[in-house]
């Protein structure tokens, strides 16, 4: 198994208390996922974050494939950062931190760190190359994007 890293870092013009409010919320990661992923919560408890807490989502891998995601929330240490981890989908290991530090009283940094593997070794290694990579690079370039509309964030 080859592990994989991910990592991203933007300052938000917001306190950091509204940035904690609106990532612990699952049903917001629909505004900040791509469009054409045809993401969308699928069920789960949409109640705010808390470890143990199971969300699954639908979203379309390919054209006309679409994969059932769920994932559980495993830590969380309310305003400083949270993990959600794959427990079924697409992926063999995902673990995604996010991370949350106030810059100011009216900045706040918002960070994702992703570890991840895919399955079918060495097989999947190609896939990684080919289309896993550029379509996280996509997803959060989208995801910075979209914070940057919705929060004047700082780059």
């Amino acid at each position: 198994m080859q592990l994989h890293e991910f990592r991203q870092s933007q300052i938000l013009r917001i306190p950091l208390a509204e940035a904690w409010a609106f990532f612990s919320q699952p049903a917001n990661l629909n505004e900040i996922t791509p469009p054409d992923m045809r993401f969308e919560v699928a069920g789960g408890d949409m109640s705010s974050i808390y470890a143990g807490q199971v969300v699954w989502y639908r979203l379309q891998l390919l054209p006309g494939l679409y994969r059932t995601w769920v994932t559980e929330i495993r830590h969380v240490q309310p305003q400083e950062s949270f993990i959600d981890e794959q427990r079924f989908g697409p992926y063999r290991f995902w673990q995604h931190r996010h991370s949350f530090k106030e810059v100011s009283p009216t900045q706040t940094e918002v960070s994702d760190h992703v570890i991840y593997a895919l399955p079918f070794w060495p097989f999947g290694e190609v896939v990684h190359t080919l289309y896993v990579k550029p379509m996280h690079e996509k997803v959060f370039r989208y995801r910075r994007e979209a914070l940057v509309r919705r929060f004047s964030a700082l780059d």
